[in-house]
């Protein structure tokens, strides 16, 4: 028993971590009095530009005779999905701060786009690649398991804590790192009065608009690298049609379950990434698999009910959120 919630404890990990880079990319920006809904495009960009640049750099080296590195391959996949969760929130912020067009349907509609954008690239370039595009055994080296001399052999907390991918630790200490952003830096309080009240910011010479696109933008980027996450480690490096699969919007709802909270925002995530895997190690007999991929969303309708019937000011979402800034209204 010991040994399977060990199992799925880990197996929760991972499956979370995509999940976590797409919540506290989406607490940032809607800290920022942003509601960009389009979480799950960004991610499927941010998926097809990490594998596709890794693949490339693979590419063109053999082409030039030489050996790929795992190290670069893995960096050029970071960067490019960083930049590609970047641009499409970068068209967000255009439409939404500079023309004022209205937040949700913007998000919405990035995620089509979004959406689109992964699955006809992955298809594209698989085609040109010979029936489907996959990274090399190097690369897929590079986004396995560390191994951190002493602390991984350690018994029991070794495998639980110390044998993930990388990516795992960069989403915890982005996680980290934003919540001391918020609770203890003077531009993360002046941002969160941006989300609060962007008119009392501009009032007291906070350039609104800077504060804006930048939270946004950023935010978009690691919303980019948790999809790059979903087609590297999810998927071993091999692009799979649809292989985002809604989690973009379990990010979304997560937001909600953490509060806007980037520190607690690494819980939930735990917590949802169990869900989604918990069928393979815990089984109920003539219970249908498709209950328990039921499950998580299942969780998402609860917690947006209890967070609405217990909402208050401490947990509340920023009160501009979703709400475009005018100032000649000021």
């Amino acid at each position: 028993m010991l040994d399977t919630l060990g199992r799925l404890f880990v197996a929760a990990v991972l499956a979370g971590t995509p999940l976590l880079l797409g919540a506290i990319g989406e607490i940032l920006t809607e800290r920022a009095g942003n509601l960009n809904l389009g979480v799950e495009g960004m991610m499927f960009m941010g998926a097809i530009s990490g594998l596709a640049g890794s693949y490339t750099y693979e590419q063109a080296v053999l082409a030039g005779g030489g050996t790929p590195s795992g190290v670069v391959s893995a960096l050029v996949a970071l960067v490019c999905s960083l930049a590609a969760g970047m641009l499409g929130a970068l068209v967000y912020s255009f439409l939404t701060i500079s023309l004022r067009a209205n937040q949700n349907v913007t998000g919405l509609t990035l995620t089509i786009f979004g959406t689109g954008f992964g699955n006809f690239f992955g298809e594209y370039i698989g085609q040109n690649a010979g029936g489907y595009v996959a990274v090399s055994s190097v690369t897929k080296d590079a986004f396995s398991g560390l191994d951190i001399p002493v602390l991984s052999d350690l018994p029991v907390v070794g495998p639980l804590l110390f044998q993930y991918n990388w990516l795992v630790y960069l989403a915890l200490a982005l996680a980290l790192a934003m919540g001391w952003f918020f609770a203890r830096s003077r531009l993360g309080l002046n941002l969160w009065a941006v989300g609060e009240d962007p008119a009392a910011a501009d009032a007291v010479g906070i350039n609104v608009t800077r504060y804006k696109y930048a939270a946004t933008i950023i935010g978009g980027g690691i919303c980019g690298i948790g999809g790059m996450y979903m087609s590297m480690v999810t998927t071993s490096g091999v692009w799979v049609h649809n292989c985002v699969s809604g989690y973009g919007w379990l990010a979304v709802a997560l937001v909600i379950f953490a509060t806007w909270r980037p520190l607690r925002g690494i819980f939930v995530a735990l917590i949802f990434g169990g869900l989604t895997i918990m069928r393979m190690y815990i089984t109920i007999p003539g219970l249908p698999v498709q209950i328990y991929e039921m499950l998580p969303y299942v969780a998402t309708i609860l917690v947006l009910v209890v967070t609405s019937m217990r909402s208050s000011r401490e947990h509340a979402q920023p009160k501009s959120c979703g709400l475009n800034y005018f100032r000649e209204e000021r």
